[in-house]
């Protein structure tokens, strides 16, 4: 079955888009990207159980223009080839702008802009990242702070930060 995801995957491969090779760059929001990170249509639903086909955890990752502390981890976490590597071939991050305007699609079927998103998941700093569940059964019906398995609400050192990776994708 074609699907806008699928879509857009081969739009990049014809391109020439080599995500495994791709290093973080700023993008004209600010914000730090990596070429691995999530295309994604802002709906949550759809990214998770996407996610969960190709084998991986969707987690959230929000950002903000400016942020030394993101800036931090795009520079030295995720430039360590290890760390880049285990996160990129375990887990699908969408990356979220914590003061953004985009329209994004909750679980529930809700759609609020990433600002608004961000404060319903009471996510109040960057970068944070919120970790999900492999599926999406009983989510819509579950409170949004209850709907993660996880959550990494502030920038600890590389070997805490991959070990918090590792415990959700080993079975939290």
């Amino acid at each position: 079955m074609i699907t806008r995801r699928s879509l857009l995957a081969s739009t990049m491969v014809v391109a020439g888009f080599t995500p495994a090779l791709a290093k973080a760059r700023l993008g004209e929001d600010g914000l730090y990207q990596e070429g691995w990170y999530l295309e994604s249509f802002l709906d949550l639903a759809e990214d998770l159980t996407t996610a969960s086909q190709g084998g991986k955890r969707f987690v959230i990752l929000w950002g903000l223009r400016n942020c030394p502390a993101c800036r931090r981890l795009h520079e030295v976490h995720l430039a360590d080839p290890a760390i880049e590597a285990y996160i990129r071939d375990n887990f699908a991050v969408l990356h979220l702008n914590i003061l953004g305007a985009r329209e994004v699609t909750d679980f529930d079927g809700s759609k609020l802009t990433e600002k608004a998103f961000a404060a319903r998941y009471g996510i109040e700093g960057t970068p944070a990242i919120q970790f999900f569940p492999a599926s999406t059964t009983g989510l819509a019906a579950k409170a949004p702070k209850e709907r993660e398995v996880a959550r990494m609400a502030s920038l600890p050192e590389p070997p805490a930060f991959i070990a918090q990776f590792r415990a959700v994708r080993n079975g939290v």
